[in-house]
């Protein structure tokens, strides 16, 4: 939670109020901490709904999944409240739920993943599969996203699940992957937010870290801070914790700048949201 100006002259209240959407306009700006709603996933409770998110979200990092029911429909309207839009999709995963799945499914392992049965990890980065994920990335473009947020982009790096699946993709073709469709992304005016990982990333203008109560800035400390130190958006989406705000000041404690901060409150069994 940021501090407040308590006292303010009368006629620095109007440019104050409009800053941050100036300053999160700007494509060579500083990320602040700002807020983060997410429409996209959850693990234990309900995640942010589009209603909440239109009353409440301000100034904010949305995060929402395109290709869910009529969601790509509110983009504008959440935007006119100064936030900006990331959509979500997989790019580790195929989803057998989405329309392309049939598409994609020559390029992903034949068993499902453990954790999640209706998603198969992708085996091989074909020019083919990076042709369905561009065509995703239009579509998102075309419904006026600020971002694309990358989900799955590590599943290589998992050596348990290579094991498991015997994934073909090498780990330089799962970072050039990633790297050609976050070049994509820019070439149609968004930005990139990596996911659990920032190796081979220096592309990418921000990244989301899922954190839980038992695993804790389980990743590379020094890639967080060096997107900090670049002034890129870093999140911190953590789950199923009993007492968000110690959480929230644990990670200030370790990170310099502006981090920003979701927290999926275990009492409440919902997201809470700081940075307001």
């Amino acid at each position: 939670m940021l501090d407040t100006i308590t006292s303010r002259p009368a006629v620095l209240i109007p440019l104050l109020a409009s800053l941050p959407v100036l300053l999160m306009s700007c494509d060579d700006s500083e990320y602040r901490a700002m807020p983060v709603y997410n429409q996209a996933y959850q693990q234990n409770y309900e995640a942010d709904q589009i209603p909440g998110i239109l009353d409440n979200a301000r100034n904010a990092y949305v995060l929402i999944d395109p290709f869910d029911g009529n969601n790509a429909a509110s983009v504008d309207a959440i935007k006119q409240q100064g936030n900006e839009v990331g959509a979500y999709i997989s790019i580790g995963t195929g989803e057998t739920y989405r329309d392309d799945f049939s598409a994609m499914r020559p390029f992903l392992v034949s068993e499902p993943w453990d954790a999640w049965s209706d998603e198969y990890f992708v085996n091989r980065t074909d020019e083919k599969l990076l042709n369905i994920m561009k065509t995703r990335i239009d579509k998102i473009a075309d419904w006026g996203f600020d971002w694309v947020e990358f989900d799955n982009m590590d599943w290589f790096y998992d050596d348990k699940e290579r094991e498991v699946h015997d994934f073909q993709v090498t780990r330089a073709e799962g970072i050039n992957y990633y790297r050609t469709l976050c070049d994509h992304v820019h070439s149609k005016n968004m930005k990139c937010m990596a996911k659990n990982t920032v190796e081979g990333a220096t592309n990418f203008d921000g990244v989301t870290y899922e954190s839980y109560p038992d695993e804790r800035n389980w990743w590379d400390q020094t890639g967080a801070q060096d997107f900090l130190d670049a002034g890129k958006l870093v999140i911190i989406n953590h789950y199923n914790e009993e007492n968000c705000a110690k959480a929230y000041r644990q990670y200030k404690e370790i990170y310099s700048g502006n981090l920003s901060f979701i927290c999926e409150d275990a009492k409440a069994e919902k997201y809470v949201h700081f940075n307001q």
